[in-house]
């Protein structure tokens, strides 16, 4: 095994140095506490953390601390999450620490990762190099099984390679799982026979730890082509236990919710980056990393590092297809393509459903925008001869 080693950014209180900041980081992950012990025996002093190069940086510093192979566990990601990411957030005299990211050496990456990464699913969808289009299910509670098989026919009627539940349907007495999977999966090989596209639905299997390996089961006896797990409030080893089920065998779609939590302070809390490293290794073929024109609070350099994260060489582990959601509509297609590239998922709820001639039309317009986007053509240029993008960009102009 091999070392993981941890870039933080963080700004000590007033009359705290830099280099105690960073010392107490690293002793408090590793064999320190606050005051000295004498059960600090020597021969465990090799498990201490390294501190690296402190370097200015805005109101604060940044440095990395090598965290030894020996203090892991290996492939038991809660206990790494409790040393490069534990206690370090409430030490007293640091104002503010933010995890900025992580580097694992091969050793201590036993695990697979995605089974079917970004070319995988663009094997199934049928796609070779555009953007792929995916819709959530709106209202994101509250239609019945047979309303909702209806919204995600037309959707895929309409053009859409995915579609999948929003975060907080789950298996609702108005929505039962049992029912509503097996009627979009009845309409989707509807369309399928019609247009002889693989539309993929994400049915959201979130639920209790101990319960969702079963729940994903079922679902595939179902006919469940893909799964959804929100991946902060099911835990990261919810993802790993799914994926490495030798029963299951369809791409899992890994949504965010709650992240904002953690990741939105710039000076506090856990960058995006890490959670995409650990969402790839851990078996997640797709994951929601936000948008440059959406409605949700983003960092352009930021997300584009997050995407490189889920797409860049990483040992043998498969990429997976980052996800551009929340806010985004056909006027906002030519952005997210022109400074995100084309391995990614261009996922519209209101975008789509919000067209004013219906879902249908959504996604058509959705299509063409994307259409659009890889042709080089300006979106307001397509659109005199595609009526529903024109209809889109009329109600929410060109982000």
């Amino acid at each position: 095994m091999a070392d993981i080693a941890a870039t933080y950014y963080f700004r000590p209180k007033e009359g705290v140095s830099p280099e105690w900041a960073a010392q107490a980081i690293a002793e408090e992950q590793t064999t320190g506490t606050w005051t000295d012990i004498s059960t600090r025996q020597s021969y465990v002093r090799y498990l201490d953390g390294e501190i690296g190069e402190i370097k200015p940086h805005g109101a604060g510093y940044t440095c990395t601390i090598r965290y030894p192979a020996e203090i892991f566990e290996p492939g038991n990601i809660p206990q790494y999450l409790s040393v490069f990411a534990g206690n370090l957030f409430g030490l007293s005299r640091i104002a503010a620490v933010r995890l900025l990211d992580i580097s694992f050496s091969q050793g201590i990456v036993p695990f697979k990762g995605p089974k079917f990464g970004i070319d995988g699913i663009r094997k199934l969808a049928g796609t070779v190099d555009r953007p792929h289009v995916g819709t959530i299910i709106k209202p994101k509670v509250g239609l019945n099984p047979a309303d909702t098989a209806e919204v995600a026919y037309e959707a895929a009627t309409g053009g859409v390679d995915l579609i999948k539940d929003d975060e907080t349907l789950t298996d609702q007495k108005f929505c039962p799982l049992g029912e509503r999977l097996p009627l979009i999966m009845e309409r989707l090989d509807r369309v399928k026979s019609e247009t002889g596209r693989n539309v993929l639905y994400a049915v959201n299997i979130s639920t209790a730890g101990d319960r969702i390996v079963e729940r994903a089961r079922e679902a595939v006896r179902m006919g469940a082509n893909m799964l959804m797990i929100d991946v902060i409030v099911c835990g990261f080893d919810a993802v790993r236990a799914v994926a490495e089920d030798p029963g299951i065998n369809i791409p899992i779609h890994v949504h965010r919710t709650m992240h904002a939590a953690i990741t939105r302070n710039p000076e506090h809390g856990i960058a995006m980056r890490p959670l995409c490293r650990l969402v790839r290794m851990l078996g997640g073929d797709q994951l929601h990393t936000g948008t440059v024109s959406g409605k949700m609070e983003h960092d352009v350099t930021e997300l584009r590092g997050d995407n490189l994260a889920l797409t860049e060489p990483f040992f043998d582990l498969k990429q997976t297809f980052p996800v551009a959601s929340g806010g985004l509509h056909p006027g906002g297609v030519h952005k997210e393509v022109s400074m995100l590239g084309r391995d990614i998922i261009l996922q519209a709820g209101g975008g789509i459903h919000g067209h004013p001639d219906g879902t249908r039309a959504g996604a058509m317009a959705m299509r063409q925008a994307v259409d659009a986007a890889v042709l080089g053509i300006p979106p307001a240029t397509y659109a005199m001869d595609h009526p529903e993008l024109k209809r889109a960009l009329d109600k929410w102009g060109i982000a």
